[in-house]
Formats: C-alpha cells, sequence, structure tokens
C-alpha cells in the first residue's frame, strides 16, 4: 500500500476513534483523556496494533494541540490580570516547588540515581501539565469559576520557571562550564522578559495589528503568529507553551473572543491527538516493572498538588469547595514531564519508563481529581450523622457560594 494512503486510513481511523470515544465520554459524564490515552496505548508501540505510516503527522499534531491548548487558555485572561495573579499567587508557586519537587528528588536519591537524575525527577513530579488542566477545565465548564485563576497563577509561575529550570537541566545532563549554562539561561530569561514587555505594553496594538473581520483572515493571522512565536520560543530555549500562552494574553477584547471561537474546534482535534501521541510512545511492556514505585510517587504528589492548590485558593480568599476544586485541578502531569524525562534517559535510562507510567497514572488520575476531590472532600469532612441526612441541594449551594 502507498505510503499516503496507509498514512490517510490511520488518520481517519484514529480520528473517527477519538470522535466515539468522545461520545461514550460525554454520554456518562466524563472526560475524554483517559481514553484517548488507553487508545494511544493500544495503538502504540508494543500495542494491539501498532500504527506506523502516520507517526509523523501524529508527532507533528500533538505539537500544535499543545500550543493551541495554551493559546485558548491564554485568550481568556487578560495581560494586567497576569501580572496580578504573578503578584498574589508567587508565594503559592514557592509552596508549589517545596511540596511537589522535594518527592521526586528524594525519590531519585533513594533509588540511587544520583544528584542529576535527582534534578530530573524533580521537575517531573513538580510541573502539572497545562495543557490537560486547559482540556479539563473547558470539559467541566470551569473557566468562569473563581478559582480558575489560582489554578491559572500557578500554573503560569510553573511554565515560566521552566525557562529557568530547562537551561539548567540541560546544562547539567551535558555537562558544561558554569560560564556555558549561564548564558543559556540568559538568553532564555530575557526572552521571557521580551515577551511579556510586548504583550503587557503593547498589547492592544497586536490586537489591532491583528484585528479583521474576516474570520478566514482572523484565523490564518492569529494562528500564523503563534506557531511562530512557539517555535522561536522552543528554539531560544523557552517552552512553546509558554510563548502561545503569552500570545494569547497579548490579544484581547472583540479579537480575542473572535479567535476563541475560531480557533476553539481547531484546539479540540488537535489536543485529542495530543493525548493519543502520548500513549502512541509509550510500550506497555516498560510499565510493569516501575508501577509500584510510580504509584506510590504518583499518591504522594497527588496529595501534595492537592495541598498547593488548596493554599493558594486560600490565599485568593476562596471558600471551602472552590480551594478543593483548585486542588483538585493542579493533579495532572503530562507534557513537561514527558520532556524533562527525555532529556534525562541518557544519564539514567530508568527514568524513562518511571517518568512515563507516573505520568501515565497522574494523567488519568487528573481528571477524575478535578471532578471528584470537592465532593470526596465534603463528604469525608463531615459528620457521620451528617453524611446520610444531607440536604440533595447541598452540592449545588456550595458550588454557587465558590463562584460568588
Amino acid at each position: 500500500m502507498h505510503d499516503t494512503t496507509a498514512m490517510l486510513i490511520e488518520l481517519g481511523a484514529i480520528i473517527l476513534a477519538l470522535g466515539l470515544l468522545g461520545r461514550l465520554a460525554g454520554r456518562v459524564g466524563f472526560s475524554p483523556i483517559p481514553l484517548y490515552l488507553l487508545a494511544g496505548l493500544a495503538f502504540g508501540q508494543g500495542g494491539i496494533l501498532p500504527l506506523q505510516a502516520s507517526e509523523e503527522f501524529v508527532a507533528t499534531g500533538a505539537e500544535i494541540g499543545v500550543i493551541l491548548l495554551l493559546l485558548l487558555l491564554g485568550l481568556e485572561y487578560s495581560a494586567s490580570e497576569l501580572v496580578t495573579n504573578l503578584k498574589t499567587q508567587y508565594p503559592s508557586g514557592a509552596v508549589d516547588f517545596v511540596l511537589n519537587a522535594v518527592p521526586g528528588a528524594v525519590a531519585a536519591l533513594v533509588l540511587g540515581w544520583g544528584p542529576v537524575a535527582a534534578v530530573a525527577l524533580a521537575g517531573v513530579t513538580w510541573i502539572s501539565s497545562s495543557g490537560v488542566i486547559a482540556k479539563v477545565l473547558g470539559d467541566l465548564r470551569r473557566l468562569g469559576n473563581r478559582e480558575t485563576p489560582v489554578v491559572l497563577g500557578v500554573l503560569v509561575i510553573e511554565d515560566l520557571a521552566m525557562a529557568v529550570y530547562l537551561p539548567i537541566l540541560t546544562a547539567l545532563l551535558a555537562g558544561v562550564s558554569l560560564a556555558g549554562g549561564a548564558v543559556t539561561l540568559l538568553i532564555s530569561l530575557g526572552t521571557v522578559g521580551a515577551v511579556l514587555y510586548v504583550a503587557l505594553r503593547h498589547g492592544r496594538l497586536i490586537s489591532r495589528a491583528v484585528s479583521s473581520d474576516n474570520a478566514e483572515m482572523l484565523l490564518l493571522v492569529v494562528l500564523g503568529l503563534t506557531l511562530l512565536v512557539a517555535g522561536v520560543a522552543q528554539e531560544l530555549q523557552v517552552s512553546a507553551a509558554v510563548g502561545a500562552f503569552l500570545v494569547g494574553i497579548a490579544l484581547s477584547g472583540e479579537v480575542a473572543e473572535g479567535a476563541s471561537n475560531l480557533l476553539t474546534p481547531l484546539r479540540d482535534l488537535f489536543a485529542a491527538v495530543f493525548f493519543v501521541f502520548f500513549g502512541l510512545s509509550t510500550n506497555p511492556a516498560d510499565i510493569p516493572p516501575v508501577l509500584l514505585p510510580a504509584l506510590l510517587l504518583a499518591l504522594v504528589t497527588s496529595l501534595t498538588k492537592v495541598a498547593t492548590g488548596w493554599f493558594a485558593a486560600r490565599r485568593a480568599g476562596i471558600h471551602g469547595a472552590g480551594r478543593w476544586r483548585a486542588g483538585g485541578t493542579l493533579v495532572a502531569r503530562g507534557e513537561f514531564s514527558i520532556v524533562i524525562a527525555g532529556l534525562a534517559v541518557g544519564v539514567e535510562p530508568r527514568i524513562g519508563p518511571l517518568a512515563t507510567a507516573y505520568v501515565l497514572i497522574l494523567v488519568i488520575l487528573g481528571p477524575l481529581a478535578a471532578r471528584y476531590t470537592e465532593p470526596l472532600a465534603r463528604f469525608l469532612t463531615r459528620r457521620p450523622a451528617e453524611r446520610t441526612t444531607a440536604p440533595a441541594d447541598e452540592e449545588v449551594t456550595e458550588s454557587a457560594h465558590a463562584n460568588a
């Protein structure tokens, strides 16, 4: 069979399967992300029926998926809101680092992998998945919730921290000199600073330049600008996701609303491809040997992420239900963790399977935690007698209070 024909058949089968899985998830009121991942595992390396012809296209689509997820998330907020979040949430970012990076570092040292692997595994357990969380917030219709800016603030601090962390990790893995690592770090910080400055000072000019009454022109300009900035950011050792998010916050008003409406279907398509690709790139045979330590690490860092979100929401004056929702939403790990593990496998090969199993657990557990942490916490904190006599409308009342 011709390569192009095989690719079209595989892509058609993948997209059709995603549509059917999405409909199934919608019928049961659940996020489709875990189903997308399991589908990827079934048809990836070592799966039931490995796909070959479409692998390169799916990999590219996965990159675009992450970029669009972060762009659409950025379009929900203005530059001024971002600055306010950063000013108010930096203590939460520090707590997030301590609570979630330390378990990974300790685990690597206990396993005898050495200090460089400890730095790498600390990053794997520290960074939540902006892509997964953005999708979950949309699926659960929580973008307008009062706790969502708090979640966003923590994610933005994490994503911006990657501009510092990744160059340091790369330098450690390569064994380069201190001077070489410092130059890379300065380039990364300069890039982030420049993009932030443009977004904050000249966001209106950018919106005016991008604006168009023609939907086709608006779509092409916004998508092209986003991919260009994301690619330049990646080349300069800054996350492409950070670049896409900053493009989103640089656009405001009618331009942001129009771009969001046009790009939402594309985001949904390529985001689904991203989650499938993650499953495709994982060999199921590598998971069982590292499943127990991955489960233990996932359990510990799920609790620490919930604590992080609860602390951040409490600082923002959000009531009990919103605090628990914020904590549960932050549980998922994903794209950054895989990138970090991929960099580190040359130094410690065992970190790859462990990180893969760990992320797979939490990318499946994450949507569950986002949905059920609040009702579970409410149930556990009730007195035994209240668990059987609580009024049926309490959940609605509590949720409305949290969003007030």
